[in-house]
């Protein structure tokens, strides 16, 4: 009998607007589930970059946690991603949300400039660097030239100044709809748009599910 697949999935706070879209990441879960694998949430342990009313839109002036805002979602099982060992792994999911631009990198304010934090960097890299799929989502695919280098195909969708700027990273965008999904065979790489175009829940499911199926296939 094989053993279960383990994916660590990478949280970026708790919100669309200010850390991870919290539907993409429940989805992730469950489907991370459905398709026979485990897993084990991780986030940074930093200040996020700052805090959005989700009611309103505005920022609020607090100051909070990207771990103990991402702990939410995870029920409170999530550790440090200081403490994530590749080895112990078969694969990486990221969610994405603005967290992901803002908390997991600064995509959203330096664009094609974008810098990906130091814990994630490294993380990812373990990953690719042991040759393990990684599957990013939403606007998580904007690490992915940083992260793999030259020529990585990635989609967010169909957004042409998005992937304008990700394309002055080395990537190579692919337009793709939201129910689909992009594998980059080489740096056994999927990428899915998610939230950039879902109108619903479930429209964001059908992508996200056919990823997580495809990643966990890849271990």
């Amino acid at each position: 009998m094989s053993k279960q697949k383990k994916v660590a999935v990478i949280l970026s706070g708790c919100g669309v607007y200010d850390g991870a879209e919290i539907h993409e990441s429940i989805l992730t879960l469950l489907s991370i589930e459905r398709h026979g694998a485990t897993y084990q949430c991780f986030a940074p342990d930093i200040v996020q970059h700052h805090v959005i009313n989700h009611l309103t839109g505005e920022e609020t002036g607090e100051q909070r946690n990207v771990l103990v805002e991402s702990a939410r979602i995870a029920r409170g099982n999530i550790k440090p991603l200081t403490e994530l060992n590749v080895a112990d792994f078969d694969a990486l999911v990221v969610p994405g949300g603005f967290g992901a631009a803002k908390n997991l990198s600064d995509f959203a304010l330096a664009g094609a400039e974008v810098r990906v934090q130091d814990d994630v960097m490294a993380s990812a890299k373990a990953f690719a660097g042991a040759s393990k799929p990684v599957g990013l989502m939403c606007i998580a695919p904007a690490m992915a030239g940083r992260i793999f280098g030259e020529g990585v195909q990635v989609t967010i969708g169909n957004d042409a100044d998005t992937a304008a700027a990700l394309a002055q990273t080395g990537v190579s965008h692919k337009d793709c709809a939201v129910d689909d999904i992009i594998i980059d065979p080489a740096h056994k790489l999927v990428s899915t748009p998610a939230y950039m175009l879902a109108r619903s829940i479930s429209e964001a499911a059908a992508g996200i599910d056919k990823l997580v199926a495809t990643v966990v296939d890849m271990c």
